[in-house]
């Protein structure tokens, strides 16, 4: 009889230490800056290399902050030909860094507005251990912002802009107590509801594994290594609280993000609301794949709610 209780715990003992690798295996590869075989580098086509010649020659400012728990964050400030006091906040996706979206700096300043590009905590130029997925960078940006209302004066104008993990980013700022009245518009692109939901989905994916045992223990893991679970960086619990408006983007093709998160996310905001799929497009693709109609959503969106 002992023999077999002894039996039964060893390999309870033996599941739950395979349990807790595959977790923390998990958790690693999740939340730390290095290579991911599953990111491909965008190739170097000549349109990319006349975007990027573009900023490397136009005017712009090296901002830097000290974040929260004493990290150093960098950021471009590029202003508008024209001197306004209309901002779009810029935030990258996941294992990108500003000058990733040079497209949408230089569209954005096309626009005629200023625009501030940080580098997410962990990425680029800014230290961090972890990747927050925009849940650790709330408190870095709303610093950003301030110091874009604390360069440009009160009368600043501000409209925030993601796309992948920026899209869940600049969601889950939209629900922040602390949001500076100066910001008066969201647009997000392919930005998941959840950190659960997106890693449950990229497990299911990537390794054929269910959500339960694994999410749950690696999401404990999470909040004793990088301060924060998976299940409260939610985008759509932080959307329930928003007011301003938002514009919700989404690839009708995306496998990554998976498209139907788009609904979900625009259900759950309390404040004026749009919605554009643009059909065939993957992952982060819906400006290339569609220039026109995304010039025209966006532009017609900021126009309603910006200008």
């Amino acid at each position: 009889m002992k023999k077999w209780i002894v039996g039964i715990c060893i390999v309870f003992v033996i599941i739950g230490i395979i349990i807790f690798g595959i977790s923390y295996y998990l958790f690693k590869y999740a939340e730390t800056p290095t290579n991911k075989g599953f990111i491909k580098s965008e190739p170097a086509s000549v349109e990319l290399k006349r975007e990027n010649e573009w900023l490397n020659r136009i005017k712009k400012l090296n901002w830097e902050l000290t974040s929260d728990d004493n990290l150093k964050l960098k950021a471009i400030y590029v202003p508008a030909e024209k001197k306004t006091n209309k901002t779009i906040f810029v935030a990258h996706g996941f294992m990108g860094k500003k000058e990733s979206m040079v497209r949408f700096i230089h569209f954005y300043h096309d626009q005629g507005y200023n625009v501030i590009a940080p580098d997410a905590r962990a990425h680029g130029q800014s230290q961090g251990k972890y990747i927050g997925y925009g849940w650790l960078e709330r408190s870095d940006n709303l610093k950003w912002l301030n110091k874009v209302i604390d360069y440009q004066g009160t009368d600043s104008k501000i409209t925030l802009f993601g796309i992948s993990m920026g899209g869940a980013t600049v969601m889950m700022l939209s629900g922040e107590k602390r949001l500076p009245v100066q910001v008066k518009a969201i647009i997000e692109d392919c930005g998941y509801t959840s950190v659960a939901d997106e890693l449950t989905y990229q497990l299911k994916q990537m390794y054929k594994l269910p959500k339960i045992p694994f999410i749950p223990v690696a999401s404990v893991i999470s909040k004793f290594k990088a301060g924060y679970s998976f299940y409260e960086a939610s985008s759509i619990k932080q959307l329930s609280k928003n007011k301003l408006p938002v514009l919700f983007i989404h690839g009708g093709a995306d496998k990554f993000v998976p498209t139907e998160m788009i609904y979900k996310n625009y259900a759950a905001t309390k404040g004026p609301k749009d919605i554009f799929i643009v059909s065939g497009a993957g992952h982060g693709n819906s400006f290339t794949k569609d220039k026109a109609g995304y010039t025209k959503k966006v532009t017609h969106f900021l126009e309603q709610y910006f200008n």
